[in-house]
């Protein structure tokens, strides 16, 4: 029986590099981003034995900023996909894509090439709030990319907001949210902003958090963020993401749920079998030995047992539906109880975690501090 397995596809490639961004990506001109794409073909066809132990259920083309493509280059990316890999009969498509980088030309190339869901960043509806974030788009340009994709016939989207930017009040976001929410996407992950080393947002507030919300204020904003959108119809599934019933983003779920997923492209993470490994970060490196993707891999490790468990507990509980005891037991032969006796009885005690039936979840006072619960269930090997 052929295994489940989702695919992430990574774009490097973006139009400016945002003022709070640290992934992998550049501005790039078309040689360049030819050059890549047929690498990226090389590396795919590459797997073609590998695929027929797998069952295609999700893909995820993501950046960087997939936009940026020619129609003709994603098409050949995912017909590519399509030629090496079996898909399920329904799977989940999604391509990233930012406002003022999509146009009706390229709706049409993903509608007709499969695609049926799209993640599109807005992360703020107000212009000056844009800029202070280095975006390149403006909310109106949003709207209208926004409405083209309807119009091309995308029932799927899911929409990006960033909480917490420098100056912003409740009162602004509470703002924010209500006029993104009454676009109607059927997906909204809210993520608050963090200030990552390397990014020129580090060196302006890295040393002056007085300019960011203070933590009483970031709070509030993500307690109203869960409540305003509840009430909207849509259902938290996740620390940061959003969903109407039926729409919650398969893909990243199997992130959570440690599913299989395989990466390609420039430094796209893998993790297949219980290995976790990703591609080279370096673009001559990728370009010289992307039909050979063993010799380009670095950061390769098979997870122990021990690791496994930190994962299952760690990213399940991620999750507002946390993690299952049942489960736990089904795939370590353990009682979650016996392997996390000290942990459990702490977080449980002091209320950050709470227990129903099967499942342990993470409280209301536990999500805001999720990153401080889930540090207990690190084993210190």
């Amino acid at each position: 029986m052929k295994k489940d397995l989702g695919l992430y596809i990574h774009i490097p490639f973006c139009v400016k590099k945002c003022e709070y961004c640290d992934f992998l990506s550049w501005n790039a001109g078309e040689e360049e981003r030819q050059q890549y794409v047929a690498a990226l073909l090389s590396e795919i066809e590459s797997y073609r034995e590998f695929a027929k132990g797998y069952r295609v259920s999700t893909i995820f083309i993501g950046g960087g900023t997939p936009s940026v493509l020619l129609p003709k280059q994603m098409e050949d990316i995912l017909q590519k996909i399509y030629e090496i890999f079996e898909l399920e009969r329904r799977p989940e498509i999604t391509v990233e894509v930012n406002p003022g980088t999509v146009d009706e030309e390229k709706l049409q190339c993903y509608k007709e090439n499969g695609v049926n869901r799209l993640s599109m960043g807005l992360q703020s509806v107000k212009d000056e709030k844009l800029r202070l974030l280095g975006r390149i788009h403006t909310y109106q340009e949003f709207v209208e990319s926004y409405e083209l994709a309807r119009k091309a016939g995308f029932d799927n989207i899911s929409i990006d907001l960033i909480s917490s930017v420098p100056g912003q009040t409740l009162q602004e976001w509470k703002e924010e949210l209500e006029t993104a929410a009454a676009q109607n996407p059927e997906h909204i992950s809210v993520y608050q902003l963090i200030i990552e080393e390397g990014t020129p947002f580090y060196e302006k507030y890295a040393e002056h958090p007085e300019l960011l919300p203070d933590e009483e204020t970031s709070r509030e904003i993500y307690l109203w963020t869960g409540k305003f959108l509840k009430e909207a119809g849509y259902g938290q599934y996740e620390i940061s993401n959003y969903a109407k019933p039926g729409k919650e983003s398969r893909h990243n779920l199997k992130y959570w749920e440690r599913g299989d997923y395989l990466g390609l492209g420039l430094g796209a993470a893998s993790m297949v079998r219980n290995i976790r490994m990703s591609n080279t970060k370096d673009m001559r490196t990728y370009l010289e030995r992307c039909d050979k993707p063993k010799t380009m891999r670095e950061d390769v490790q098979f997870l122990e047992e021990p690791r496994q468990m930190e994962e299952f507990m760690f990213l399940g509980l991620r999750k507002t539906r946390g993690v299952s005891k049942k489960e736990f037991k089904r795939i370590f032969g353990r009682e979650m109880d016996m392997v996390y006796e000290k942990a459990l009885h702490k977080c449980l005690e002091n209320g950050m975690l709470l227990e129903h039936k099967d499942r342990i979840f993470l409280s209301e006072e536990g999500t805001l501090l999720s990153n401080m619960v889930l540090s207990e269930f690190l084993f210190d090997l």
